[in-house]
């Protein structure tokens, strides 16, 4: 049985390491709400923003966790990733979204809510819901589609 687990371990190790990599050449990072200018990102960038009253939250770090892992489907999608851990702050952007705890928000283009989630969700989930979005739409329709922005 240990061996059974060793072989496991071993073959997956190097998938991992892949998918960190993907992420790294992507350059998709996480930004943090008080670097953010709302307005620059109008038709620009579809914002994913993740609130939280805290960096511990475990709902915020597992978020964190799942995105990291496929960052690469979000950046095809022209996702910026934006994070805000400080309610005291009063962001821009927490003004304008008015989280409670832990929230997930997903925005198109216009920068228009479209989802609220309160907990976590997959990356797959993620693309999934922008995929439906209808500027997303729009973009797939006139071949902007996966890898070419839009």
């Amino acid at each position: 049985m240990k061996l059974l687990r060793i072989l496991l371990v071993a073959a997956l190790l190097p998938l991992a390491a892949t998918a960190q990599e993907a992420a790294e050449e992507t350059g998709f990072a996480p930004v943090p709400a008080d670097a953010i200018v709302w307005e620059e990102l109008l038709y620009v960038k579809r914002p994913v923003v993740v609130f939280a009253d805290s960096p511990n939250d475990p709902n915020f770090i597992r978020q964190m966790e799942l995105i990291a892992r496929d960052a690469a489907e979000l950046a095809e999608r022209d996702v910026i990733l934006i994070t805000d851990t400080d309610p005291a702050a009063r962001t821009e952007v927490r003004q304008k979204l008015r989280p409670r705890g832990f929230s997930l928000v997903l925005l198109d283009k216009d920068l228009k809510p479209v989802i609220r989630k309160p907990l976590p969700w997959e990356v797959r989930e993620i693309t999934h819901a922008i995929d439906k979005f209808p500027l997303r739409r729009q973009e797939i329709q006139q071949g902007a589609g996966r890898g070419a922005g839009g």
